[in-house]
């Protein structure tokens, strides 16, 4: 078990398997972003031997997140893998759902459990919009492949951004009168790279919930948190709305994650700079005592939290380059 100096028990890793992507999200990266040589990557049996030794610290729940992770070579043994690593009982992907239809079953019969899929719109000229050359029908075919694979239950995610989809949270929130889908809103986050965009244009989740509940009604408690996420529901809907508020209602006193980045760094908060190189000691040739230790004093440090209500923002990563 690994716990930090604040007695919370650090059991969820979210790992980033490349900082590449096949789109370029107005509120992730820079339209001219440059990613990562693959040899600085972490290898598949690294990521792998990072895994196993997680697991042996009681890490229990792993997401696997991008970048676009579905663009990784050998993504299909790559989650095979670390779903049969002892102690990891939930595996589950952040995607944009772009390569779901032909990846969703292959995905799902090496162990994936389920997916969330990110789609800020459905009208499709503010998607090209918001992803600079996206489309709309790859991402709904994902999400539909996702569906029939059993990569369930669906949770789609959606960042609201003042001047491009603010108006869209309607259309978005009705897909779950009909689908028992889970529609998470979240607030924009500001990091390097994006950052004038991210602290000028954000809409907050209470805003969010507003424009939601002058269209349906009141919307009613579904339980207090799935993950970070404040769930209700829409009368009668078969679906759930989930609303993420990392700025406005921070939940960090119940996080209990820690990232591995693309390049092998461990980031005990995403808005916080702080890093533990793990890789390079590992390709050094470091005893699996030595990166455990490296590990458990790393979470031992976990800040309390983020401190976006200093105005400290994290300007040494963009954000596909740690992991959503």
């Amino acid at each position: 078990m690994a716990f930090d100096r604040f007695g919370r028990n650090i059991h969820y890793l979210r790992i980033s398997l490349t900082d590449h992507c096949n789109l370029r999200c107005i509120y992730c990266m820079p339209a001219d972003q440059t990613f990562c040589p693959n040899h600085k990557l972490m290898q598949d049996e690294e990521i792998l031997k990072f895994a196993q030794l997680f697991a042996k610290l009681g890490f229990d729940k792993i997401r696997l997140t991008g970048g676009e992770p579905t663009i990784r070579a050998n993504i299909v043994d790559i989650v095979r893998g670390i779903s049969s690593v002892p102690g990891i009982r939930s595996l589950s992907m952040t995607t944009n759902g772009v390569l779901l239809p032909k990846l969703a079953v292959p995905l799902k019969e090496a162990g994936l459990q389920r997916v969330n899929i990110s789609i800020d719109t459905l009208e499709p000229d503010k998607f090209h919009r918001l992803t600079r050359w996206g489309k709309l029908e790859d991402v709904w075919k994902g999400i539909l492949a996702a569906e029939e694979a059993g990569l369930t239950p669906v949770k789609l995610n959606a960042v609201i951004v003042k001047g491009y989809n603010e108006e869209d949270v309607i259309d978005l929130a009705a897909q779950t009168l009909e689908k028992p889908w889970q529609m998470r809103f979240i607030e924009m986050m500001p990091f390097a790279g994006a950052t004038d965009l991210q602290t000028q244009q954000t809409i907050t989740a209470a805003q969010i919930q507003n424009k939601i509940e002058t269209e349906f009604g009141p919307l009613e408690p579904a339980g207090k948190y799935d993950g970070e996420a404040r769930i209700y529901r829409i009368h009668g809907a078969k679906g759930e709305l989930g609303f993420i508020s990392s700025i406005t209602l921070p939940f960090c006193s119940e996080c209990t994650r820690a990232r591995l980045t693309a390049d092998g760094v461990l980031r005990m908060c995403l808005l916080r700079e702080k890093e533990i190189d793990l890789l390079t000691p590992l390709r050094s040739g470091a005893s699996e005592d030595d990166l455990r230790q490296l590990i458990l004093d790393g979470v031992w440090e976990k800040p309390w939290g983020h401190g976006l209500d200093q105005g400290i923002i994290p300007l040494n990563r963009v954000m596909n380059q740690i992991g959503g």
